[in-house]
């Protein structure tokens, strides 16, 4: 009876987990945002070395990222990057990108235990096939964003950007 009482504790955990990190995911993303939100178009546009040469294509990336998991998810064979089409402003990015966070976060907020140890099929962009539990996509995702805003961060700061705000999840957790 007690390993049956513990294991769905630790069930209860794992989708409390996902949950705060997909709303960090938001809180994370949109205190970024606000920081390049305040240069000009042509910084958030301007070239610097990273993994990705600018602001908006590192933003870009994160954007396509969530939407191609997603379809993954939702076992959609053919797999599009909306980034690849994108050519609006910085403000519109921001705006989709968004969007596709709020729906990460409603998924995983009605998502039943089930879902979340759910082991699906997908192939990545190489088109290499794998099997992986959806728990473990989600995590990966959120980490794949916290990556990318640490570059952020960086990029921010060889632009002489000085005000830049604390995105750690700890902030997260002090500030609810």
């Amino acid at each position: 009876m007690l390993y049956l009482i513990l294991k769905v504790k630790i069930r209860k955990t794992m989708k409390q987990l996902l949950q705060q990190s997909a709303a960090y995911t938001i809180w994370a993303n949109q205190l970024i945002f606000d920081c390049i939100g305040t240069l000009s178009e042509e910084q958030i546009k301007q070239e610097i070395t990273s993994s990705f040469p600018s602001l908006s294509k590192t933003i870009l990336h994160m954007w396509d990222a969530e939407v191609i998991w997603w379809q993954r998810l939702k076992l959609v064979e053919k797999i599009e990057r909306p980034g690849e089409g994108f050519t609006g402003n910085f403000q519109e990015l921001v705006k989709l990108v968004n969007q596709q966070s709020k729906i990460w976060k409603e998924w995983v907020d009605n998502a039943t235990e089930t879902q979340l140890q759910h082991v699906f099929f997908y192939r990545n962009t190489k088109r290499e096939e794998f099997k992986q539990p959806v728990y473990e996509m989600l995590l990966h995702l959120m980490n794949h964003g916290t990556y990318h805003r640490g570059q952020l961060v960086t990029m921010l700061r060889q632009l002489g950007v000085e005000k830049i705000p604390s995105t750690d999840f700890s902030t997260f957790c002090r500030k609810k």
